[in-house]
């Protein structure tokens, strides 16, 4: 069934309908939820959100070959709303013990790297990351992910562009050690 016929079928009430839209959508838009928020413990808690959301009410989708976008803007509006407001301190938030037995010119290993480039891209801005996130970890094309930010294509490639430029300065002090556990990973 397509997602039209699916959001017909939630609109009527139809608890089937509106579990196959939840099974076909949910896990790109936790994955994205998950990104943008730098894997929060309440990414899965947001990515519901937008899920019922919809069952409240499946008709505010005009368009129906949009829906995984219209899920997909919910969710990252949800991520914007809360980073927006005050946080209570969290264990995250806590500073990191520095282990004496590393040598600091030793490479870094592959998790360490990547969990690096996941804070950095943690510290772009919250329409950046965004863009950074929809094209490059969840495969959508500049035209849908420019939709999903209701922006211009060309807009998407500044903020894609900024996202990058951004990235590399601020992992500039970082390039050898990542490099050394990306060649690391090759072994």
């Amino acid at each position: 069934m397509t997602d039209a016929g699916l959001l017909q079928a939630a609109a009527a009430g139809s608890h089937a309908g509106f579990a196959e839209i939840v099974n076909r959508h949910y896990q790109p838009v936790y994955r994205l939820v998950w990104r943008l928020t730098n894997g929060a413990a309440d990414a899965e808690d947001m990515a519901q959100d937008a899920f019922v959301k919809l069952w409240k009410n499946p008709l505010q989708v005009r368009e129906a070959g949009a829906l995984k976008g219209w899920l997909m803007r919910v969710a990252a509006n949800a991520v914007i709303d809360r980073s927006r407001r005050p946080r209570a301190a969290t264990l995250d938030d806590a500073p990191e013990v520095e282990d004496r037995q590393a040598r600091p010119d030793a490479p870094l290993e592959r998790a360490q790297a990547a969990r690096l480039v996941d804070r950095r891209i943690a510290e772009l801005p919250d329409r950046q990351r965004l863009a950074l996130s929809l094209v490059y970890f969840e495969g959508l094309t500049n035209i849908e992910a420019a939709a999903v930010l209701e922006v211009s294509v060309d807009a998407l490639e500044s903020l894609l562009a900024r996202a990058r430029r951004g990235l590399k300065d601020s992992l500039a002090a970082e390039w050898r050690d990542l490099l050394g556990g990306l060649a690391e990973m090759g072994q």
